[in-house]
């Protein structure tokens, strides 16, 4: 059996959350890995500006907050650190790895770096085809900032199976950062594909951290989750055949059950017979689940089929520059008040004659599912008192004709309406992303050890 556990799902999630999962691995004595997602499409991204601003980041900014509990006893008990904290400057990341075990008199830790995603200069985007899930996107408009290709899980697997103690990636399709402890543990065979399937499900379901162990899922009165404050997170059990348990550390929060896996299992996907990864088309319609103890259920029956011939890539390109202001306004005939700021602003964005677009929200009612006319807010009934919160976006090419639509919002401290306050502004220029398909043989998918080690 090998254990893996899910220590981040996003960048941003708990901090704390991988201490119980490392505990629990290291408790079994036998090794083990632990995950970290960390990188959406937009986190690249703004990664790649943070990289343009300074070489020295780029990287997960929480990564010293979450890896300086857990890497000692990790090193200690033999649990392979693997992740995509790298995000766009993987060197970075590693040298900030190397810098944190020496403060805690660690030594040299073997950090393997994964290459291949970068490919800027490598594709003409011309020559690509669209990801069909971005199809009813505008086009590339404006300075590409990176390309990225979704790697498999091969080079992973190679740098643990050469000593690998962490395992820093950037873009790599999440389930991989499973898949290859996986591979090299077990010596499955890239050949061996509803082994690969299996072990990119076990991906699958723990690369969002606790949505699978209860997070995600809590909807309290229709699904009750006990101690959400202090919710564990997955770790699998997997055996040589490819078949695994979905559990969590003892003592802790959270729970796992038919339904949670039920729900992780569909997720993000877009169909169920053919789950496109670098590695493997995954098919679930065979799976099957079991609940075989308390926070213990168990995953059967993954089929594999031939990986796709290309590899999805994500284009980040500088786009516009969005403004953000925010008012609220309570009390006795507060949503009037909101309405009547609303209408306050579009007029003098008319009477300026700034060119931005916007919308208009009023928290509270039906922000949530409005559209940018407000559709919606307008047939919304008035209610004699209440708390809003009216939030303001504008977007446009000029940063400063943005700036000057957010500060039509700043005036109505004092131009009214009556009663509003707990103004908040921002303005910051905008990233867009876009998914392209490219050829496989672009991509030079390796590794190496940091500080040359070989």
């Amino acid at each position: 059996m090998y254990r893996i556990g899910s220590g981040a799902g996003f960048s941003g999630d708990r901090i704390d959350a991988p201490q119980s999962v490392v505990r629990a691995i290291a408790a079994a004595g036998e090794g083990g890995a632990v995950i970290f997602e960390t990188l959406g499409e937009r986190t690249l991204a703004l990664g790649q500006i943070a990289k343009r601003q300074d070489p020295l980041r780029g990287y997960e900014p929480l990564l010293d907050d979450i890896l300086e509990p857990i890497l000692a006893p990790c090193i200690a008990a033999g649990i392979v650190v693997v992740g995509n904290f790298g995000q766009a400057n993987p060197p970075a990341a590693a040298r900030a790895i190397q810098d944190l075990a020496t403060r805690l008199g660690l030594g040299t830790v073997r950090i393997a770096i994964v290459t291949g995603d970068d490919l800027v200069g490598r594709v003409d985007l011309t020559q690509t085809e669209r990801w069909d899930g971005d199809g009813r996107l505008p086009g590339l408009d404006g300075d590409v900032i990176a390309i990225n290709a979704y790697l498999g899980a091969g080079a992973i697997a190679d740098a643990i199976r050469s000593g690998a103690q962490v395992v820093v990636t950037g873009r790599v399709a999440d389930p991989a950062l499973a898949l290859g402890p996986l591979v090299a543990h077990f010596n499955w065979s890239w050949t061996d594909l509803d082994r690969i399937a299996a072990g990119t499900l076990v991906g699958h379901l723990l690369e969002c951290g606790s949505q699978v162990s209860g997070g995600f899922f809590a909807d309290p009165g229709f699904k009750d989750v006990p101690d959400t404050a202090d919710i564990g997170f997955p770790i699998a059990e997997v055996d040589a055949d490819g078949s695994f348990v979905i559990t969590k550390a003892d003592g802790t929060g959270g729970l796992v059950d038919l339904r949670t896996v039920k729900e992780q299992l569909l997720y993000e996907i877009h169909d169920p017979a053919a789950y496109l990864t670098p590695d493997v088309t995954l098919d679930i319609t065979g799976v099957e689940l079991q609940q075989v103890g308390p926070d213990r259920v168990r995953v059967t029956g993954a089929r594999g089929h031939q990986a796709p011939h290309k590899l999805k890539a994500t284009v980040s390109v500088y786009g516009d520059w969005l403004g953000e202001a925010e008012i609220s306004y309570a009390g006795p005939n507060a949503l009037a008040r909101a309405r009547l700021a609303i209408t306050t602003i579009d007029e003098r964005l008319r009477r300026r004659s700034l060119p931005v677009r916007h919308r208009s929200d009023i928290i509270g009612t039906v922000s949530a599912f409005d559209s940018d006319d407000g559709d919606l807010l307008a047939a919304f009934g008035s209610v004699p008192a209440g708390d809003y919160r009216v939030r303001f976006a504008f977007g446009g090419n000029s940063q400063r004709e943005v700036e000057r639509a957010v500060q039509e919002v700043n005036a109505l401290y004092c131009c009214g309406p009556a009663g509003g306050g707990g103004v908040r502004q921002s303005v910051r220029p905008r990233v867009r992303t876009l998914s392209h398909m490219v050829p496989r043989d672009l991509v030079e998918m390796g590794f190496h050890f940091a500080g040359g080690e070989p």
